[in-house]
Formats: C-alpha cells, structure tokens, sequence
C-alpha cells in the first residue's frame, strides 16, 4: 500500500477525538510531501536539525512536533516554528524553552514525558519529581511555556497486558492532575501508543497518537 493508502485507512479508525502525530522521523521530503497531499498536516521528528532541515523545505501550514529527547543547548534552534515540544523531562528543560520563547516573543506548547516503562532506556519524570515540578515556585515563572499534556512511552514489549497496565497508569496521572489549571498550565492532551500499540493506547485514554512505520513503511 502507499503512503496515501496506510494514511487514510489509519485516519478512519481513529475517533475524531485523536490526534495522529505522523512521525517521520529519517524519511525523505517527497515521503511527507506524500502525506501531506493526503491531508496531513501534523509531523513528528527527533532530531531538531532534520526537523529544521524539512521545515524550510516544506510548506508552512504543517505543525511540526518534537518528539524525541531534547538537549537544552539544542531548543534555539526550533523555537521559530515548533508547534509542540512531547519529551520535556525537566524543569532546567522547561527553563530554557522559556528563555528562547521569550526572546522570540512566542508561547510554546509542551508536553511533560511521565516515565512508564520498565526500562531504564526511556526518560521522563516520575510522579513525585512531576508534582514538585508543578508545585515549583519557578514553573510559576515561566509565561512563555504551556503545558498542555503529559506522555508517555510503554515498555518495548509483547506483553500486552503490562502495556495497557503502563497506559492506564499514565492516565490516572493525567487525570489527578488534569484539574490544575493555572496562565501556563492546562492539561489536555495525553499523547500515548505509537505503530504497535496506538489501538490499546486509545482505549486507555490517549488523545494523541505517533504513528510512523505504519504510515511510511519500516525504516
């Protein structure tokens, strides 16, 4: 099947409340240029220079998300067009967006990445390092961020039953903290599951999936 084939098929099973991240992450300008003449209009990337790189080639009606780990000396060169920043793991992360939106005079959107997994290999913050995190008298401070989420990544397993175990963990955090609500603070999005496991993701709550295998073909 083509791009455009994968691409539709998967927009017709998500419900109108999912957002599809397209993640597209090492794959050439005329693949997305493909999706995106199929309508898409939301990509993913993990590294900032390839995401670069495809932003000044592309057109600018496209969101452009950062989903992969971020390294702080690294934020400047995105803050011009990022549309949302997944992996924020740190408030010295979350310091640093600040600083360039405001010099940039923008508002950025980002997404605090809650650790799940049982690996060790993936990042992000633990319930009690979030809470002090939004507790913080710093993160109060911050008026050019918005964090309008949290997410998530699952074990690399073929347990399922661990995986819908890590997802509903994910979302009873979301849901004990999504009534906070302060000017950089608003949680909506839960940005969970990801080629294999988005269909588990969304029954346990995910408002926003990455999918890119299953769009674009193995890598």
């Amino acid at each position: 099947m083509s791009i455009k084939e994968n691409l539709l098929q998967i927009k017709s099973q998500l419900p109108k409340s999912v957002t599809l991240v397209a993640v597209s992450k090492t794959k050439p300008v005329s693949d997305l240029m493909e999706a995106y003449h199929a309508g898409q209009r939301i990509f993913g990337e993990n590294k900032i220079q390839e995401m670069t790189e495809k932003w000044e080639q592309m057109p600018k009606d496209i969101q452009w998300h950062m989903i992969g780990h971020v390294q702080s000396n690294k934020v400047k060169y995105m803050i011009p067009y990022v549309k949302l920043i997944h992996g924020v793991d740190s408030l010295k992360l979350l310091k640093e967006i600040n600083r360039l939106a405001v010099k940039w005079r923008k508002k950025i959107d980002c997404l605090l990445q809650i650790h799940i997994a049982e690996e060790d290999t993936k990042f992000g913050l633990d319930e009690k390092e979030l809470q002090e995190l939004l507790a913080s008298e710093e993160f109060k401070t911050f008026e050019n961020i918005r964090v309008v989420g949290l997410m998530g990544m699952a074990t690399f397993t073929d347990n399922e039953a661990q995986i819908k175990r890590e997802f509903q963990h994910l979302k009873t955090i979301f849901d004990h903290h999504n009534q906070l609500e302060t000017p950089n603070l608003k949680l909506e999005t839960l940005s969970m599951g990801m080629s294999g496991d988005y269909q588990l993701a969304i029954a346990c709550g995910s408002t926003m999936v990455r999918i890119g295998s299953s769009i674009f073909g193995t890598r």
